[in-house]
């Protein structure tokens, strides 16, 4: 496998690439890196060096859909536009990633439009982790003409939050740090809280980074809107067919030193990335499609996927 590839595969599951938009984007163009380097010269050759590619790319994050969608996206475009050749199957590969990235640029564009509208003067958002459809929303708000307050959960372990309030102070939005535990106590002074998605399932649920969900349930028992904003590829197909999105836990020393931990000898760190919000606890998930409540999920699955979700994904044998 290319160097190149497995460096992306790694970053991505060591988290030095995170978000599932940069996840996905990276995914693309790591199969565009395989197809273009691979010396194979035979179309099945080539087909199954870009398969092998997109195998160890998708087993790198499990919880984030964006990454199996994104590959999918290049391997069945790819198939379609280059079979028969292994030229004609390199260049197709390349393309429907180029593809893949620059929808996803302008879905991004697409997503802050929709939702600042929804942003009025005065008004205070929350806002956790570090989402780029979430930071487009308040940027384009802001660019607008809006002037409102933003609190930033710092988002533990990785205080993914502190990305976000740099990236929004630096657009001169006023900004707050807040821990996350502080999330239910300014919560009563919110207008909005405005999050990304790691995945949504059929059912309208919103899989997003630990802490989310209580703040979710904060914003619900305050009445304060929810807003989801998530590009379409975000949705997970296998939802449909009942199956459940895998929560990935990750290693304790991202939560206690190992020199810390020796000092709490038998005490088990547990480390779950994402957590659920239910439906009922979101109000609007805006798309670059449009702003749909979350109870019209299965919808917009249907008309991204179809039906029946019965078929292997290419990337399997």
């Amino acid at each position: 496998m290319n160097e190149d590839v497995r460096h992306i595969g790694q970053d991505i599951a060591s988290m030095r690439i995170r978000g599932a938009g940069r996840i996905a984007v990276a995914a693309a163009e790591a199969l565009a890196i395989a197809a273009q380097t691979s010396t194979a010269t035979s179309y099945e050759e080539l087909k199954e060096d870009v398969r092998q590619a997109a195998a160890y790319l998708v087993a790198a994050r499990p919880t984030a859909v964006s990454l199996p969608n994104a590959v999918r996206f290049v391997l069945v475009n790819g198939t379609k536009g280059g079979a028969g050749t292994a030229e004609a199957y390199r260049e197709a590969v390349q393309e429907a990633s180029r593809a893949f990235v620059t929808s996803a640029t302008e879905a991004l564009s697409r997503i802050g439009a929709f939702g600042a509208r929804r942003i009025k003067d005065g008004d205070k958002v929350m806002t956790v982790c570090n989402s780029n459809a979430a930071i487009e929303v308040m940027r384009q708000a802001y660019r607008d003409g809006r002037e409102f307050e933003v609190f930033a959960m710092e988002t533990r372990p990785w205080f993914q939050g502190r990305l976000t309030a740099r990236a929004l102070a630096a657009e001169g939005i006023p900004v707050n740090l807040i821990v996350d535990s502080a999330a239910r106590f300014f919560m009563k002074d919110m207008d909005h809280l405005i999050t990304g998605a790691d995945a949504i399932t059929a059912n309208g649920a919103v899989v997003n980074k630990i802490g989310t969900a209580t703040a979710s349930l904060a914003a619900h028992e305050a009445r304060v809107r929810v807003m989801v904003a998530a590009e379409t590829y975000k949705f997970h197909p296998d939802t449909m067919a009942g199956e459940l999105v895998e929560i990935e836990e990750r290693d304790e020393e991202e939560v206690l030193p190992a020199q810390d931990a020796r000092a709490l000898s038998g005490v088990r760190v547990r480390n779950p990335v994402f957590d659920i919000t239910p439906p009922e606890y979101v109000d609007i998930i805006v798309t670059e499609r449009g702003i749909i409540p979350p109870q019209a999920s299965f919808f917009l699955l249907t008309e991204l996927f179809g039906w029946r979700i019965t078929d292997r994904d290419p990337w399997e044998r």
